[in-house]
């Protein structure tokens, strides 16, 4: 049984056993990349009302420098686009030019879907 409660410090971590306030498992959590290493390029139009969106997966880039690349990148294809997930949401088709760019900056990345 975990000990969630204490009388001195108050709310307890189940993980790590110390007060909520020097817990460090959401931190060391948000740090860990969450990519596998597999970048994937796509295109994908489904559900989002016939709009087609670029996507990029799997690259093992903590949230920080993910933002930066996914800045770079739209700003490489003169568009909008966000993170979401750990997945780079691109507006627009601008697959080839997204693994050129991701090429030129070092990753390897692979065209998969149509």
């Amino acid at each position: 049984m975990a000990l969630v409660y204490s009388t001195e410090t108050g709310r307890m971590c189940p993980d790590c056993r110390k007060p909520l306030t020097d817990c460090d498992c959401k931190s060391a959590a948000k740090a860990k990349p969450a990519g596998d290493g597999n970048v994937r390029v796509s295109r994908e139009s489904k559900g989002r009302g016939g709009k087609t969106v670029t996507l990029v997966r799997g690259l093992p880039l903590d949230a920080d420098a993910l933002a930066a690349l996914g800045k770079q990148l739209r700003s490489a294809c003169g568009s909008g686009g966000t993170v979401k997930d750990g997945v780079l949401e691109i507006q627009g088709d601008h697959c080839e030019r997204v693994l050129a760019e991701l090429t030129k900056l070092g990753h390897k990345p692979k065209r998969v879907g149509g």
